[in-house]
């Protein structure tokens, strides 16, 4: 597959509940602290009332203890074994939305990137039985 190189990358992290239909991203320009910490925050926005997210780390250097991201209360950040991405759903849902969604285009610009981005997620929460 043809590959370009002209621009910067996107970095998108998320987390869905299908059973109510709602998620939360952040799309950002860098795997920094400061995306690694919106992250949460975004996630906890869409937590019910009285309700508890579990979140996995994936063991990226941003998360390694010592480093870990800032939680909201109702948040708990799991630890899953090394070599496990198959315990992380969203894993499964990233590789579809790279394979069918993301890939194939070469983007002029990073906000056509990012504007990708959005648009594949939008296409994932407004299909909660996907």
């Amino acid at each position: 597959m043809v590959r370009g190189n002209r621009h910067g990358s996107a970095y998108p992290s998320g987390a869905i509940r299908p059973a109510r239909g709602v998620g939360a991203a952040v799309i950002a320009p860098a795997a920094d602290t400061a995306a690694t910490n919106a992250h949460p925050a975004g996630i906890g926005t869409q937590v019910a009332p009285g309700a508890h997210a579990v979140l996995p780390l994936d063991r990226a250097g941003r998360h390694r203890r010592g480093e870990r991201p800032r939680v909201p209360e109702d948040i708990a950040p799991l630890d899953p074994p090394p070599c496990s991405p198959g315990l992380n759903p969203m894993e499964s849902l990233w590789e579809y939305l790279r394979a069918n969604k993301l890939s194939a285009v070469i983007r002029d610009t990073y906000d056509a990137i990012v504007d990708a981005c959005v648009g594949a997620w939008h296409f994932l929460i407004g299909d909660p039985h996907r």
